[in-house]
């Protein structure tokens, strides 16, 4: 008896056009992909399959801090766009990760690209690289930040530039350099970045990226998470209706009530709330017991170190903020822990000052 493969047995997920020990065929090898926090937190990226040329705003409560997002004429970056950024970030926290020396110019191979990101590798692949690479360069970000108790305008793309280095006679791409912002890099620096699960690339609703993204940012490795549909919604940066809102996401949960296919997170909805719960819960508790990272030891000499490169600071207090980081990224404990703290206390000092 042959079984019929219908809508409801089959998985939610694109297939896994990876391979085995193909995955993330580059300089750093099998390295876990990243995103910076501050577009898992904001909604920089559209929704849309569609050229999107919206543009947004976001205010804090009192008005006083806004972002806004410009499209170019071929419209906003998407979230399948953001790919080229995970990857960009993956590879440069990896190689910091080893002691490299790094740059925001990133020179990648375009199948290496391709295969990280489960895209395929015919011309549909480079064909969209080229596109997601021209909305990344055209859309615009405007903000207003507050350093040094002065207030700031800073207008960027999400990309500075991108060049292809070279191609082949038929002009498929094989090398590209990407100028990352300045944002981006500066995000990378501050070690802002978490990883995520590697079948987020496999994920084929750009709402269904959206919501792992908030999940992991919010949820993180807490047990659970709770957000109302209405916030959930302008999060997400959905043009949609609420009532349509609600129904796309009462579907994405449908579909991983059966399939379980959400990345770390079940999710579901009572009444107007939405429910993140961490599907390791139980390893979740775990993480208040000690690891390897929290008995990592370092030599006194280097408090004294940290202490001049973040005068003024709790030098315990942020060794306790360098662990933490380390254990929520994923990070195996560093070769140099005294070396990796030291730098860590640096990039604080440099990122806020003297508290």
């Amino acid at each position: 008896m042959v079984c019929e493969i219908t809508k409801e047995t089959r998985s939610p997920l694109l297939p896994d056009r990876q391979g085995q020990g193909d995955f993330f065929v580059c300089d750093i090898f099998d390295a876990a992909p990243k995103g910076d926090m501050a577009s898992m937190a904001h909604p920089i990226f559209s929704l849309s399959t569609k050229p999107d040329h919206r543009i947004r705003r976001y205010e804090n409560e009192s008005g006083k801090s806004y972002l806004e997002v410009k499209p170019s004429a071929d419209g906003l970056a998407t979230i399948h766009d953001r790919d080229v950024l995970i990857y960009c970030i993956s590879q440069i926290m990896a190689a910091l990760n080893e002691g490299q020396q790094v740059s925001r110019t990133v020179r990648l191979k375009a199948y290496d690209l391709l295969k990280a990101t489960n895209r395929v590798t015919d011309g549909r692949g480079y064909d969209g690289l080229r596109a997601a690479l021209i909305r990344l360069q055209g859309t615009q970000v405007e903000t207003n930040i507050v350093t040094g108790g002065e207030e700031q305008l800073d207008i960027f793309s999400i990309i500075d530039r991108a060049r292809i280095v070279r191609e082949t006679r038929e002009g498929r791409m094989q090398e590209i350099e990407i100028q990352l912002s300045d944002w981006v890099f500066n995000a990378i620096q501050a070690h802002e970045v978490l990883t995520l699960h590697r079948n987020y690339f496999r994920l084929r609703k750009p709402l269904e990226r959206r919501l792992y993204e908030l999940g992991r940012k919010h949820c993180g490795k807490k047990a659970e998470w709770r957000i109302s549909l209405p916030v959930l919604q302008r999060k997400c940066g959905s043009a949609s209706t609420s009532r349509e809102f609600r129904r796309l996401v009462a579907n994405i949960i449908k579909q991983d009530e059966t399939h379980n296919h959400i990345p770390d997170y079940a999710i579901r909805l009572e009444d107007q709330m939405v429910i993140f719960r961490n599907r390791q819960a139980d390893q979740v508790i775990e993480l208040d017991r000690p690891s390897e990272l929290c008995t990592v030891s370092l030599s006194p000499s280097t408090y004294a170190a940290a202490r001049e490169v973040a005068p003024g600071w709790d030098i315990y207090a942020l060794e306790t903020e360098w662990r933490a980081w380390m254990q929520d990224g994923g990070l195996d404990a560093p070769k140099d822990a005294d070396k990796a703290f030291t730098g860590f206390c640096r990039k604080w000092f440099e990122k806020r000052g003297r508290p």
